[in-house]
């Protein structure tokens, strides 16, 4: 994959702890369950993520790339899904979108690829918006209402939807239409709490409060997020896929 979308987004500041460049948990969030998102990228050089250390340092959750566009399958995605399991990690699993091509046919991609690794123990599909593709609000909205209907047809899941506020605001034009889903909101704002949500959100359930974590385990910068709890229990929400 030949970028790191994520890193335009502006960055919080870091902590020095240890030695190691990190990022304390925003404080308003301390007690809510803590967790990472990642990629290929959290693979320097094809090191493989410590998961155990990863869950030892409080980590209880992860989102894990599965597919983007498609054509494109994260190479380490089954690799992590497996060790996440065997950590106790609840995972999820995100498509990156490219709203230039079907996204019938990308639900499909995603979820032939998610279903056949993250079944047991898994939280709902996650689409990654935060690209255009080219199409103007109304036509990305369409696009958008699309991929969501097929991937919930596919999975028996209602999604969730990963976005920033500004891409929001104005590449979907603030759209409220689609409020009723669980909201993993990206704000690198450097407070205790998400600023105003777009879209006529009332609540987010997971928040990505920067990109640049250090922690152990991953030889890279990561993504860190909270779940604020407003989908349950996270171990009910993770397990409840199919029935398992």
């Amino acid at each position: 994959m030949p970028r790191n979308p994520r890193r335009s987004l502006p960055r919080a500041a870091a902590l020095l702890l240890a030695g190691a460049v990190t990022l304390a948990a925003p404080a308003v969030a301390v007690a809510n369950p803590q967790g990472v998102d990642v990629a290929s990228w959290q693979h320097p050089n094809g090191a493989p993520i410590n998961w155990s250390a990863v869950r030892g340092a409080g980590y209880e959750f992860g989102m894990v790339k599965a597919t983007e566009g498609l054509f494109y399958t994260n190479p380490f995605f089954a690799q992590d899904s497996f060790a996440m399991r065997i950590a106790g990690v609840a995972r999820g699993a995100y498509h990156y979108a490219d709203p230039s091509a079907s996204p019938e046919a990308q639900a499909a991609f995603y979820a032939a690829n998610a279903l056949a690794v993250n079944q047991i123990g898994g939280l709902p599909p996650v689409l990654d918006l935060e690209s255009t593709g080219g199409l103007a609000a109304p036509q990305l909205i369409d696009w958008t209402r699309r991929y969501l209907n097929t991937v919930q047809a596919l999975t028996g899941r209602q999604p969730i939807i990963y976005t920033y506020p500004n891409f929001w605001r104005t590449a979907m034009a603030n759209t409220t239409e689609f409020s009723n889903y669980p909201l993993w909101i990206a704000d690198y704002n450097g407070a205790n709490y998400p600023g105003p949500l777009p879209g006529g959100w009332k609540n987010w359930a997971f928040w990505q409060y920067t990109d640049s974590g250090r922690i152990p385990g991953v030889g890279a910068a990561i993504d860190l997020n909270v779940y604020s709890g407003s989908m349950g229990d996270l171990n009910m929400y993770a397990r409840n896929f199919f029935g398992s």
